[in-house]
């Protein structure tokens, strides 16, 4: 569904991160810790059920702007085994996948669904945006499972299938320099590298399974990620592939959000940062989806944490803020 007369995304649509601000967000980066100051900009609602959010782009230009989430909408719930069966813990539940979008102030614009009804593959996890495609990772809502990689047109939202993965998959990244996609399994323990452009021509076919050119573990226990922004090849990091990402831990009652640099194609953390701000409801603001901007030269940080009524929190870090034990003497 969506309103008339209201364009659905700017055009043309903004740059990916690798294209535009990746560079300077990695260095106002440098400058992150647990003492930063995270300055509230703003608190806007977003209009209707949200379902869950997964993952979030935020595309602006001439303008407009546009958030676009992506959401699990679940009908049957999953229920754990006692144990595993056939390699998962738990039913595979039911529900659809939507890619929502959203205007600046919080206006609810269209919801696409892009999973039919039956559809064991219905988790529409974080998502990445390069300047062309909005990449979504489609998968059964257990661990252990199957997925499926989709990119999205955002002026029509239709995903095209690209290929199968046997495994759950709740981020990816694209690098339109490599053509490469990294995806991230359930708790973004595992990240998977697959070249786009030696997949098999029947990589799209439904039932068949493309095995990765490598999958490697992440080696950071500090955070589960749970949505990735690719930020480009970095002079600061030798030129390597790196993504920001943002996620929690849930021990019990004790929650932990977090942000970190990363590299892609090893999962080595670069930089990381704890984030210590809550929602009204009590949910670390890192929950789930992700944006980050510079905006008048300030690092800009969006986030979607809650479910079904959902507010967007966005942040800045004051470049003023205390750096803790830096000293005055510089780094030596």
């Amino acid at each position: 569904s969506t309103s008339p007369g209201v364009p659905l995304v700017p055009s043309p649509v903004p740059p990916g991160h690798a294209q535009s601000d990746g560079d300077e967000i990695i260095s106002l980066f440098q400058t992150l810790g647990r003492t930063t100051v995270w300055k509230s900009i703003a608190n806007i609602s977003f209009e209707g059920d949200t379902y869950e959010p997964e993952g979030m782009v935020r595309l602006a230009s001439g303008g407009i702007e546009r958030y676009i989430v992506s959401a699990g909408e679940y009908t049957v719930p999953t229920v754990h085994y006692i144990g595993s069966l056939n390699g998962t813990d738990r039913t595979a539940g039911a529900g659809f996948g939507h890619l929502i979008v959203f205007s600046g102030n919080g206006s609810r614009i269209a919801d696409a669904t892009l999973t039919p009804q039956g559809a064991i593959e219905y988790h529409n996890g974080g998502i990445d945006f390069d300047g062309e495609h909005i990449w979504c990772t489609i998968a059964q809502y257990r661990p252990d499972t199957t997925a499926y990689v989709a990119r999205v047109n955002p002026a029509t939202l239709v995903p095209q299938t690209v290929l199968h993965i046997k495994d759950h998959e709740g981020g990816i990244v694209h690098d339109t320099l490599t053509n490469k996609i990294w995806t991230l399994n359930w708790g973004g323990r595992n990240a998977s590298t697959f070249n786009l452009n030696d997949l098999p021509s029947n990589a799209a076919d439904a039932g068949i399974f493309t095995w990765p050119q490598s999958v490697v573990r992440n080696p950071s226990y500090f955070v589960d990620y749970q949505d990735c922004k690719f930020l480009g090849h970095s002079r600061s990091y030798h030129w390597r592939p790196v993504m920001l990402c943002s996620g929690v831990w849930n021990a019990g009652a004790f929650n932990l959000g977090g942000i970190a640099l990363v590299v892609a194609e090893t999962m080595l953390p670069l930089a990381e940062v704890p984030v210590e701000m809550t929602s009204a409801a009590g949910w670390p603001v890192t929950q789930n989806p992700v944006e980050v901007a510079v905006v008048d030269g300030k690092l800009r940080m969006y986030w979607l944490p809650e479910q079904h009524n959902s507010t967007l929190f966005v942040y800045e870090a004051e470049p003023g803020s205390p750096f803790e034990y830096g000293g005055t003497g510089g780094l030596y």
